[in-house]
C-alpha cells in the first residue's frame, strides 16, 4: 500500500483483527454464517497482507499473481454461491476488488500512486463508501433480554467487522 506508514500498519492490524474475528465466526453452528466468515476471513487476511507499507516490504513479483488467482477464484465462489443468497454479491464485489488491486499493483511501474484505471477506482470508491454508510446505519445495539450467544452468533459485530473492511477497503483504493 501507498503513503505513509502509520495508517498502513493500523490498517493492517484491523483487518488481521477482522480476519481473526471471521474465523471464530466459522465456528457458528448455523452453516450459511460459518461460508460467509471464511469467505470474509480470507478477504480481512488478504487487506492485511496487501496493506502492508510499501516503504517496509515489497512483495516479489509473483506475489501480485499469486493475489489475483486466489481472489478471482474467490470472485468466482462468491458468483456462484449468489444463486442463492444476494449478501454473496458483496463478497463478489470485493473479491473483484482485491483483484483490480493486485492487477494494478503488477503493472504499476514502482508501484508509487496513480495505479489502476481511474474510472473503476472511482466506481469502487462510490460502492465501498455506500456501502460502509449503510452498514454504519445498520449497526443497532442488540434489544435487552435477548439471551447471550457464542462469538461466532454475534450479528452486530459480524456487521461491524464488514464494516471495517469496508472502511479499509475504501482507505486502499484512496491511495491507488
Amino acid at each position: 500500500m501507498h503513503g505513509p506508514a502509520s495508517p498502513g500498519w493500523l490498517l493492517v492490524a484491523l483487518c488481521a483483527a477482522t480476519g481473526a474475528y471471521c474465523l471464530l465466526r466459522m465456528r457458528s453452528s448455523v452453516e450459511e454464517q460459518r461460508r460467509a466468515a471464511g469467505g470474509e476471513a480470507l478477504m480481512g487476511f488478504g487487506m492485511a497482507a496487501m496493506a502492508v507499507p510499501a516503504a517496509v516490504f515489497t512483495p516479489p513479483s509473483w506475489a501480485w499473481p499469486l493475489y489475483t488467482a486466489v481472489f478471482g477464484a474467490a470472485a468466482l465462489r462468491a458468483l456462484w454461491a449468489a444463486r442463492t443468497s444476494t449478501h454473496h454479491l458483496h463478497h463478489l464485489v470485493g473479491a473483484g476488488a482485491m483483484v483490480y488491486m493486485a492487477v494494478a499493483m503488477a503493472t504499476s511501474p514502482g508501484h508509487h500512486g496513480g495505479a489502476g484505471v481511474p474510472l473503476v477506482t472511482g466506481v469502487l470508491l462510490l460502492y465501498f463508501t455506500g456501502y460502509v454508510l449503510l452498514s454504519g446505519a445498520r449497526l443497532i445495539p442488540v434489544p435487552a433480554g435477548v439471551t447471550a450467544v457464542g462469538w461466532g452468533d454475534r450479528p452486530e459485530l459480524a456487521r461491524a467487522c464488514r464494516l471495517s473492511m469496508g472502511i479499509a477497503m475504501v482507505a486502499m483504493l484512496l491511495t491507488m
